[in-house]
């Protein structure tokens, strides 16, 4: 296992599986600009790792991450904070091509429900709190809550939730389908490890493609999402994970995934 360091996020190597951990506890894991910065290089450095399959990304016992930094939000003009582009960063979230699976305990508010939804699959401890309060200081969620939340749980829920602010429990997520999984605290990181181990199994290829073709249901019409999907089969069958994969399955063996 191998550990690197940066201010406001901790990094680390299990195996197949890259995990980082949102570090700023003085402030519940505000996400400043500086943290999504390192996000995004972390993200991209497991990206290019061909040892990495899958990423973790978590925070801490009390917060996956309290919401975005108002501090450095609490001055600014429509022209200023939209020269700064600071969703941009966001963008490059999304944009990476491993599936990420959001290991959420405590508040995960405003941007840090963002970030959650942001990754692929979320799992939750019994203690989470999930919730775009932002209607509460005047504003609205801004990293995509409006869109990913009304996708993810209906506009009715959706409503509720954007116009109260009010949160909602880890069980009332689960039932929502806003989460994949409710356990223990204490189970939270072993259970997100065993579903990334479980991915980590499957060609690479496959994954990154199968990834690339959910999320397009976002961004295409049903027609357009099928034709691509179609495309990225057939592209898979000039791998070699495709002739293992198959040839593993008639002679009743377990494959070997190379990537490739």
């Amino acid at each position: 296992m191998m550990t690197m360091t940066y201010k406001n996020i901790q990094t680390e190597k299990e195996e197949q599986i890259g995990i980082v951990r949102l570090h700023r506890p003085t402030v519940l894991n505000a996400l400043s600009h500086e943290l999504m910065e390192e996000l995004v290089a972390a993200l991209q450095e497991f990206d290019n790792d061909d040892k990495i399959r899958v990423i973790i990304l978590t925070g801490s016992d009390k917060a996956f991450a309290a919401g975005a930094d108002i501090k450095e939000m609490s001055d600014e003009t429509t022209v200023s904070i939209m020269l700064k582009d600071r969703f941009a960063t966001w963008d490059k979230v999304r944009k990476t091509k491993k599936p990420i699976i959001a290991a959420v305990s405590g508040y995960a508010l405003g941007g840090g429900c963002e970030l959650a939804m942001t990754c692929d699959i979320i799992i939750a401890s019994e203690t989470a709190k999930f919730g775009q309060p932002e209607i509460n200081i005047g504003v609205i969620p801004g990293a995509g809550g409006t869109q990913r939340l009304t996708r993810a749980i209906g506009k009715y829920k959706a409503m509720e939730i954007i116009l109260t602010g009010r949160p909602i429990t880890a069980s009332e997520a689960l039932a929502a389908g806003l989460v994949n999984k409710v356990v223990p605290a204490e189970l939270l990181l072993d259970e997100a490890k065993v579903m990334a181990k479980e991915i980590a199994k499957k060609s690479p290829v496959a994954v990154k493609l199968a990834k690339e073709a959910i999320l397009k249901v976002f961004d295409t019409s049903i027609s357009e999402g099928l034709e691509f999907e179609r495309k990225n089969f057939y592209m898979l069958f000039s791998s070699e994970d495709q002739k293992e994969g198959m040839r593993a399955f008639l002679e009743k063996r377990p494959a070997n995934f190379t990537g490739k």
